[in-house]
């Protein structure tokens, strides 16, 4: 296949206009940049954006000065500040991370509270059980952590703002544009898409599910991306018994199977940790939801409330985390970091692993990427 040499010529090409590929692109724009933006979807932010919970987490349980940590703490102030100026709708109505037996009260919610402190959130509050039923009647544990800081958010309107301030100062969004090539030719980084072909000064890869297929053709070396499905059910016919989101105590490779109350205060439950197989790739994902599969939701969600009528859940939607491991590989890291960083000698910068928090994450990830350009 010969190289196409560009037509044209920007300074930023940002591949993926999810969530974090517009924040990239707000953050460039407003810092002079010309920027455009590559998207193989009729939409913006369609896939691993619009299938999440719509959580602002508070940075509680990832490891002690990691990106996943110190980004989540930094967003989280950045994504309220934010939506507090342009009245985005949200509330912090805090979760409970409820304990319901022995071992979790004695061992894993002392854990909690100090690796979250060692992270920087020391607003937890340990709660007895009969705390809790003050707060939350439906609730059945033997004690739990409140987290105030923990809320919601409506990622759609959120979305809309960061593209709205993106083409305000400039920037231009290409739909339904695939990039099929990019190569290295002398100091440009060249993208060849199913309409154009673009010179770059600086090209950044946030194809969320997709990022390391694109990586790879600059970079032979850079990390593969594994798939973890999470499917979600609706608590059908009733509004929300809860005033806050209900968690477990987490799960391996997530959170386990919590309750998240939207802006509308319906409830669902969600999500579980089904993996794909190693070998599936991201255009053959299903995101049907089996409602077999929620045979198991209703014996987790009883643990914490046992209320829960038979027939009460019904199959709502399902998201994919991307993950730099998997459990079918010897070795492999199940909650892997974010991996963010330049190929060496180029102004390539790899975006892989985005998954939870990068929603809350979005803007302090934006500034991360903002200083790894510096003046190029």
């Amino acid at each position: 296949m010969s190289i196409a040499s560009p037509s044209f010529h920007t300074q930023v090409g940002i591949l993926g206009a999810g969530v974090v590929g517009l924040a990239i692109a707000r953050r460039l724009a407003l810092a002079g940049k010309e920027v455009l933006i590559f998207e193989k979807e009729s939409s913006f932010g369609s896939i691993t954006s619009s299938r999440n919970s719509e959580v602002i987490h508070a940075g509680i349980y990832y490891p002690r000065k990691s990106k996943k940590a110190e980004l989540c703490l930094k967003g989280k102030q950045m994504l309220y500040q934010y939506c507090q100026e342009r009245q985005i709708a949200h509330r912090k109505l805090g979760k409970l991370i409820v304990a319901t037996d022995q071992e979790q009260v004695d061992v894993d919610l002392p854990r909690i509270i100090n690796h979250a402190s060692n992270n920087g959130v020391n607003d937890l509050k340990l709660l007895t059980g009969e705390d809790v039923k003050q707060l939350e009647p439906e609730v059945t544990c033997k004690a739990a952590i409140l987290s105030p800081s923990t809320g919601i958010v409506d990622s759609h309107t959120y979305i809309l703002n960061l593209l709205g301030d993106t083409e305000e100062h400039g920037a231009i969004i290409a739909l339904n544009s695939a990039v099929e090539r990019i190569s290295l030719q002398n100091n440009e980084i060249v993208v060849e898409s199913s309409d154009m072909t673009i010179g770059c000064d600086i090209f950044i890869n946030c194809a969320g599910l997709s990022a390391d297929l694109y990586a790879n053709m600059v970079d032979s070396n850079s990390p593969r991306q594994y798939f973890a499905k999470g499917n979600y059910y609706r608590l059908d016919g009733q509004r929300t018994p809860f005033q806050h989101l209900i968690y477990p105590v987490p799960a391996k490779g997530g959170l386990g199977v919590h309750a998240t109350i939207d802006l509308g205060n319906n409830c669902r439950f969600g999500p579980d940790v089904e993996w794909l197989s190693e070998d599936l790739r991201p255009q053959d994902i299903d995101y049907k939801v089996d409602p077999e599969r929620s045979k198991s939701f209703y014996h987790e969600v009883r643990k914490y409330w046992p209320n829960l009528n038979d027939g009460a859940l019904t199959s709502d939607y399902s998201g994919c985390r991307p993950k730099l491991g998997h459990p079918n590989l010897k070795g492999s890291q199940l909650n892997a970091d974010f991996f963010i960083e330049k190929v060496p000698g180029t102004n390539f910068i790899n975006l892989l692993g985005i998954e939870s928090p990068g929603l809350t994450a979005s803007m302090s990830i934006a500034e991360m990427v903002n200083g790894m350009i510096g003046d190029v």
